[in-house]
Formats: structure tokens, C-alpha cells, sequence
């Protein structure tokens, strides 16, 4: 390991089929990390093949049995952990009620974004920091980092986010106590909370409306690149003071309602 690089480590990303996860997994690759392993529901493209990754698709991050065998094999194939990045998450836009249909907001709806975001992301958690609480500890006394991905929907939640704001809150009000809980075996634990990204879901949304969603931000004026979420995940692992705090990555970006 090189103090202040991710030459060297091994990483477990979640998500990472797409969007900022798979941008996660190409830049760890690009700065030689020793090995990756990749999870999604979703099917790895061909495109991401490599002979430092290891792809595990059809994984649900909610079941214990998927991430315990994402682990087993990580430790199979490269012998240890030292840092994991949760990606996954979905989210989903309704009102509280919808007074012109007269219906209220779905509770199982709300119920699986809870599900998936928060649960999802704790149990890999859980799980993940006794493996990486096998290593020897650095020069600093640490052992591995995690980092957690909230939103600016945590603080800036609009209108008919109250389910997507409520998990990525979660994800952000979580980010102090497991630093705190994990200190004690040398884990770090940090949280990126994103702005607007250019990812599959916006991606698949008109020219028009991407290009409005750009004049919210106010430097740079635009939307965000998946890498520099990476880059950003890259200088997390790599400064090891760096602990219990949740980071806005938006460009200065506030949303409106």
C-alpha cells in the first residue's frame, strides 16, 4: 500500500454496473488498485472486463447471502479489503398525496427505497468492515475506509422526494455514528452527497429538460461528470483524515421545490 494513493488496494463497489458506480470501478482500475469487485442487479457491460475485476451481477444488496458471497469471494481472489463504495440506490418521484386523483402516496413504495438505500447500504456495511477489519493497520492505525453516496436530496429534498430524501437523510444522519461505532478497528467512514450527475436516469431524460436542470448549477454550469464523483471517492481513500462527514459534490447547486 502507498500512503496517499489506492495503488495497491482492494475495493468493493456496489452499483457498479452503471452510472457513478462503473465510473467508480474504472478509475480505481486506472490508478492500479489490485483488485475490484463490482455488484449490481443489473448485467456488467463487456465493456468493463479486466483482469483486476471481478463482476458479480443479479446481487441484491438487501440479502445477507448475496453480500456475504461478494465478500467470500473477494477475499477468495484477492486476499483482503480495504475499502468499499456504495452506489446502489434507486429513487422514485411521488406527492405525499396526490389531491387531483385523490391517492395517497404509495407505503410500500415508500417502504422499498427505504429498503433499498438505507438497508441495503447498511448491511453491506455490516457485513464488509469485519473483512476489512482483518488487515494490519497502516502507519496512521487504519485499516479501510467506506464511503456511503447520500444526495443533495438529503438537505434539498423537492417536491414529490420525500421517499428519495428520506433515505439519502438517513444515509447522511448515518455517517457520523458509524464512524464513530467503526473507529475502533482503524475504519474510516464517509459519505459523497451528489448534485446533478450525468447518469442513466437523467441521461434518458429530453435535451430540454437536462439542459435546464445545467442552468441550476451555478460553477461550472453544468451537469456532473461521473468521474469526478470517482475522483472525489479517489481523495477520500487516499487522505486519511478525512472521517465522519458528509461532502456535497453539486457545483454550489441548491434546489428549488
Amino acid at each position: 500500500m502507498t500512503i496517499g494513493s489506492v495503488k495497491g488496494l482492494v475495493g468493493l463497489v456496489t452499483g457498479a454496473a452503471s452510472g457513478l458506480g462503473k465510473a467508480t470501478v474504472s478509475r480505481m482500475l486506472n490508478q492500479g488498485v489490485s483488485g475490484i469487485v463490482g455488484i449490481d442487479l443489473q448485467r456488467f457491460p463487456d465493456e468493463m472486463k479486466h483482469d483486476k475485476a471481478l463482476y458479480i451481477d443479479n446481487s441484491d444488496i438487501r440479502k445477507e447471502e448475496a453480500v456475504a458471497k461478494a465478500l467470500s469471494e473477494c477475499k477468495d481472489k484477492f486476499g483482503r479489503l480495504d475499502f468499499v463504495v456504495n452506489c446502489a440506490g434507486v429513487g422514485v418521484a411521488f406527492r405525499t398525496f396526490n389531491f387531483k386523483k385523490g391517492v395517497p402516496h404509495g407505503l410500500d413504495t415508500f417502504r422499498e427505497v427505504l429498503d433499498i438505500n438505507v438497508a441495503g447500504t447498511f448491511n453491506v456495511i455490516r457485513l464488509a468492515c469485519g473483512l476489512i477489519a482483518e488487515n494490519e493497520p497502516d502507519v496512521n492505525n487504519l485499516r479501510g475506509t467506506i464511503i456511503n453516496t447520500a444526495s443533495v436530496a438529503a438537505f434539498d429534498g423537492q417536491t414529490g422526494q420525500v421517499a428519495y430524501a428520506a433515505s439519502k437523510g438517513a444515509i447522511a444522519s448515518m455517517t457520523l455514528p458509524l464512524a464513530r461505532d467503526l473507529s475502533i478497528q482503524g475504519i474510516r467512514v464517509v459519505a459523497i452527497a451528489p448534485g446533478l450527475f450525468e447518469t442513466p436516469l437523467l441521461g434518458s431524460l429530453p435535451d430540454k429538460v437536462r439542459n435546464y436542470l445545467a442552468t441550476l448549477v451555478p460553477a461550472p454550469q453544468r451537469l456532473g461528470e461521473p468521474d469526478e464523483y470517482a475522483h472525489l471517492v479517489e481523495s477520500i481513500i487516499s487522505n486519511p483524515l478525512l472521517n465522519g462527514e458528509v461532502i456535497r459534490l453539486d457545483g454550489a447547486l441548491r434546489m428549488p421545490p
